[in-house]
């Protein structure tokens, strides 16, 4: 139980006037649309073809279940009982005498490690919506090679569409909660999902659709044991842990602005529904029109920058869905982009006690200038290779972030929440199941206490092998 210190604590907190959502349905949109980003995109899809179909679905669901779930139920209870982003939670919640607010500096590294790189991708997501709509885009198979090329290699190019990228995020959050940051993020994942839908109809009654459809969906034990099942397992879990990008806090600051009508269990739920469902209708796009075509569904930037505008050009209306695809691609992107700013611009307010717009200034030329070498990295800093040939400061940024801070964000926030020595078990099943809706159940304890830091250790130990184990 909490001390009577944090006791007192937890209630100041509560009384504090503090932004809320205007409603359920932004609550949902806007951490889905934090969840929901590019890898949803041109990973899922990919290693869910490459790993039997149907069956690695199930595994990755199982996964997401495991895993996923329990870790954005403890953020959005941390954030809801303290009233706070993550950074001053901990202090809030922790018993007398523990220094869990140490911790709570992860949730601000981990948001400018994303973003350090993230903003950088996203800029390319707006250029090549801007390029396709305004008919820019080449129209042959090796001038979109080059085009994407000539992107990399221009630092005006990248430095310019990051800026942009950087003011509209800020500008968002700096409008407020009700006025800029759930009403926009509303918006564009209404956009973002009809958008889908139509892209999902394209390419389903495209000549030979079929065949994709069949390699994406169709269960195929032969396949998954090929590319072997333990190999299948990793990457199952790994896409569920890192598609809801857990452990830095960024769902922690939505369950901070949301009321106790609903419990957390039952939404969180919901949201990785929605997660998912996105990734699913993202193959049902992508692998129908490349075999419709007859071309490599490949992983990794290739695929979105080159693969499938090369399949636009060779469809029928190819400009208006190719431009419908980018726009797409650009929502997703620019969701988490606010959502991870508006976790940066709480840290602040509740930690610094700066005021929104302070916070939004001042933070946005901090990650301007820090994102600088990762749209330098392809161009003028190209020599530089801080984890050996090959690799840039995106691939810096995301091995820090993805097999380092979130690994021991969600390592801290399974003892947090399910330890003595932390806000404890009661007080985490508690403010979980408090409203309407799926309670988390009782029986769970000792997996979460025990079970879910392994399965985090596992993902954390199996990234560094993954990583220099060759």
């Amino acid at each position: 139980m909490l001390s009577p210190k944090a006791g007192k604590k937890q209630g100041e907190c509560m009384a504090h006037i503090r932004e809320q959502l205007g409603s359920r349905l932004g609550f949902l949109l806007l951490s889905a649309g934090c969840a929901i980003g590019l890898g949803n995109v041109w990973r899922f899809p990919y290693i869910a073809g490459v790993y039997g179909g149907a069956l690695f679905v199930l595994l990755y669901v199982a996964c997401l279940l495991l895993l996923g779930a329990p870790l954005l139920i403890m953020e959005f209870s941390v954030g809801r009982a303290a009233r706070r982003n993550m950074g001053a939670a901990f202090q809030i919640l922790s018993p007398k005498g523990e220094r869990w607010h140490r911790f709570g500096i992860i949730s601000l590294l981990g948001s400018y490690l994303l973003m350090m790189f993230y903003t950088t991708v996203c800029g390319w997501m707006l250029y090549y919506s801007y390029a396709i709509i305004s008919g820019a885009m080449p129209r042959t198979p090796e001038a979109v090679g080059a085009f994407f090329g000539q992107l990399l290699a221009s630092p005006e190019i990248n430095v310019l569409w990051l800026a942009i990228t950087i003011v509209l995020g800020f500008f968002v959050c700096a409008l407020g909660l009700r006025r800029g940051v759930e009403p926009v993020v509303k918006y564009m994942m209404a956009g973002l999902l009809f958008i889908m839908l139509s892209l999902v109809w394209r390419s389903l009654t495209l000549p030979g659709a079929e065949k994709g459809l069949a390699f994406y969906l169709m269960p195929d034990v032969q396949r998954l044991q090929q590319a072997g099942i333990w190999q299948a397992l990793n990457a199952a879990m790994g896409q569920a842990f890192f598609t809801l990008g857990l452990g830095v806090g960024s769902m922690t600051i939505f369950g901070s602005y949301i009321g106790r009508e609903r419990s957390l269990t039952g939404e969180a739920l919901h949201i990785m529904l929605l997660d998912t469902f996105v990734a699913l209708m993202a193959g049902l796009i992508i692998f129908p029109a490349c075999f419709a075509f007859q071309v490599d569904a490949g992983s990794g930037p290739g695929l979105i920058f080159v693969t499938l505008p090369n399949v636009f050009n060779s469809m029928s209306g190819g400009q208006f869905w190719g431009s419908l695809f980018f726009i797409f691609m650009s929502f997703a992107a620019l969701t988490t982009v606010i959502a991870v700013f508006e976790n940066i611009v709480s840290y602040s307010m509740d930690v610094w006690h700066w005021s929104r717009m302070k916070s939004c200034c001042l933070n946005g030329l901090m990650l301007f200038a820090l994102s600088l070498p990762c749209a330098l990295g392809f161009n003028v800093w190209s020599n530089i290779t801080p984890l050996g040939a090959g690799t840039n400061f995106l691939d810096l940024w995301d091995f820090l972030l993805s097999n380092n801070i979130l690994p021991l964000g969600a390592l801290v926030f399974s003892l947090f929440c399910c330890h003595k020595f932390g806000w404890g078990w009661d007080n985490f099943l508690q403010e979980a199941n408090t409203g309407n809706g799926a309670k988390l159940p009782r029986f769970l304890k000792c997996y979460l206490r025990y079970g879910l830091p392994l399965l985090v250790l596992i993902i954390f130990v199996q990234g560094y092998i993954s990583k220099f184990g060759h």
